[in-house]
């Protein structure tokens, strides 16, 4: 069985025991990590951080989380209306006047929080290099007519919505998404979380490794998807792995972290707004992110979803996955946070590994129940 770093509390047990089973099934490697009422009851991790199984995977790994990202960004659009800084109801021009062109005037920000703005991808596709242009995408955005009337339908915005919500970010704070995560989260939280990350933390990273049977010219496509999707914007796994990428403020699939980090975070949700004396948002502004959008079936995805505000809606749970397989979720009644990282991207059609993390972690709570 692989070998399993780091610690965990007795009734957590399933939970490494899925991690090496993953690793022992080939993946090269990842953390788990599970808070309890703000408690780090899971912190684990293992397998190799390259491709080449030469660098072992380490308690300060870093990987790319991909969209999991979007929670990331959804929780400082969150905290900004709990503010009363950012109106959830409010039309996107009222904040970004330039958004009202082509139709658009009646966009509201909710839409964008929870994919039914119209604007999964730009009317071009970008380049890769096209992303790192922040005020060329985001204005070219703003130009652009919804492929639906907002509001009405779903459709996945894997890469827009980080762009459209995160200027929605600046413009109200003067500071980017990244810089806001920052100063108000993950600094407060000494959360090991980076969105933009600078050089003295490229030594920590771990590569993306493609599937079996496949090169670093492999592209994106979204969770759930199945069949191939429509050309449009794509990310292949050399352009993740490159500088450029982490160096680029990319709010829907450029964050990096690990697992403890990821689920510090988003245990902020678990608990109401307030993590170890650190208050970031009230219950109700936790709250937001529960209230459903939208409930059908989602264009891009090509499968049935419920949308909250920035978060996936699963039964009592809230989160999201990224491509690659990196997952959070959150269950505010049990009080309860996991995430699993890793860097080892497996077809989204065949992934269920990151669930099976969340599984193993439920085991635990029904301990704690018992």
């Amino acid at each position: 069985m692989a070998d399993i770093q780091g610690s965990y509390d007795d009734l957590f047990t399933a939970v490494p025991n899925a991690l090496a089973t993953l690793l022992d099934a080939g993946d090269m490697g990842a953390s788990a990590a599970v808070y309890v009422d703000g408690e780090l009851v899971v912190d684990i991790w293992g397998g190799f951080a390259d491709g080449d199984r030469t660098i072992p995977w380490q308690r300060d790994t870093i990987a790319n989380v991909w969209s999991v990202t979007k929670t990331m960004t959804a929780l400082c659009a969150l905290i900004l209306a709990d503010r009363g800084e950012l109106d959830l109801s409010a039309p996107v021009a009222r904040y970004w006047p330039e958004f009202a062109a082509a139709g658009k005037e009646g966009v509201l920000v909710r839409h964008l929080l929870s994919h039914t703005a119209g604007l999964p991808d730009w009317d071009v596709p970008l380049t890769t290099e096209d992303l790192y242009d922040w005020p060329s995408a985001t204005a070219r955005l703003a130009a652009q007519a919804p492929q639906w009337e907002p509001g009405t339908e779903a459709g996945y915005h894997s890469l827009t919505q980080g762009f459209l919500v995160g200027e929605l970010v600046l413009r109200i704070t003067g500071r980017t998404v990244g810089e806001f995560l920052a100063d108000e989260v993950t600094g407060p939280l000494g959360a090991d979380f980076h969105m933009g990350l600078s050089p003295e933390h490229d030594h920590r990273v771990a590569l993306s490794v493609p599937p079996p049977s496949h090169d670093e010219d492999y592209a994106s496509t979204a969770p759930g998807a199945t069949a191939t999707p429509p050309a449009g914007t794509r990310v292949r796994v050399r352009d993740g792995n490159s500088t450029a990428w982490r160096r680029a403020q990319i709010p829907a699939a450029g964050g990096f972290g690990n697992a403890r980090s990821v689920a510090l975070v988003q245990s902020v949700m678990a608990c109401g707004g307030t993590l170890r004396g650190t208050r970031l948002l009230s219950q109700a502004g936790c709250d937001r992110a529960w209230q459903e959008q939208f409930s059908g079936e989602d264009r891009m995805l090509g499968m049935p979803m419920r949308w909250g505000m920035g978060y996936g809606l699963f039964g009592n749970t809230y989160g999201w996955g990224g491509w690659g397989g990196s997952i959070v979720m959150i269950e505010p009644d049990a009080r309860l946070a996991v995430s699993y990282v890793t860097n080892q991207i497996l077809a989204p059609e065949n992934d269920t590994r990151g669930l099976e993390v969340v599984m193993a972690a439920y085991d635990g709570v029904m301990g704690l129940r018992a």
